[in-house]
């Protein structure tokens, strides 16, 4: 290999075709699917339940994410091909996000305690606190939005997780199944707002 060949750098375009939308529609899915369980009790949990619904957790909220995720890691630091500044804290959330529901729909799969969850929320609602200050100070409302969503989604897995007090668990799932379904429906319509600006250049209000 000659010593030019090696000195030289592969500059790829930029793109204006970022993939946030399979990340969205996937934790929204997962959300739809896990929030009329947390707030209505419908399906009744069994083993067969916990099976389907882990199974969803991993590959719609778990997989979907972290593949966003990784995209947009190696799109801003390895191939340039996106320069937003605000796009890290978004491959941050969505690799940390995928991941934790990697745990959480294995863990539901196999009917595991529920307790260690309750470290985890903490962890996660400071994410998503992070997650709030950055794209509120960024300029992006909708997204900011989603993270104050977020935030109410671990409060409430905080309290519902705490499965040795009683008193807390039933209101804590009820409030994680009312976060669930609120943030849920608000990831579709950005979904259909991500996907129609950059498709057909339709812009939903927001």
């Amino acid at each position: 290999m000659s010593l030019s060949l090696a000195q030289s750098v592969v500059s790829l375009p930029t793109t204006p075709f970022v993939p946030i939308a399979v990340g969205f529609f996937g934790l929204g899915t997962g959300y739809l699917i896990y929030g009329p369980q947390e707030l209505f009790g419908y399906p009744r949990r069994d083993p067969r339940v916990d099976f389907s619904m882990g199974m969803w957790g991993i590959w719609m909220p778990g997989f979907m994410q972290f593949v966003t995720g990784v995209y947009l890691f190696l799109a801003l630091t390895l191939f340039g091909t996106l320069k937003a500044a605000p796009l890290y804290m978004a491959a941050l959330a969505f690799t940390a996000y995928g991941v934790h529901w990697f745990a959480l729909g294995w863990n539901r799969l196999h009917g595991a305690d529920p307790r260690p969850n309750v470290g985890m929320s903490v962890a996660f609602l400071l994410i998503s606190i992070l997650g709030m200050i950055v794209f509120f100070k960024a300029g992006d409302h909708p997204v900011g939005g989603l993270f104050i969503g977020l935030t109410g989604v671990y409060i409430g897995e905080f309290f519902a997780n705490m499965v040795d007090l009683p008193r807390f668990a039933n209101p804590g799932e009820k409030l994680l199944g009312i976060f669930h379904l609120g943030t849920g429906l608000w990831l579709m319509y950005l979904t259909w707002a991500v996907a129609l600006d950059t498709a057909v250049k339709w812009t939903l209000p927001t």
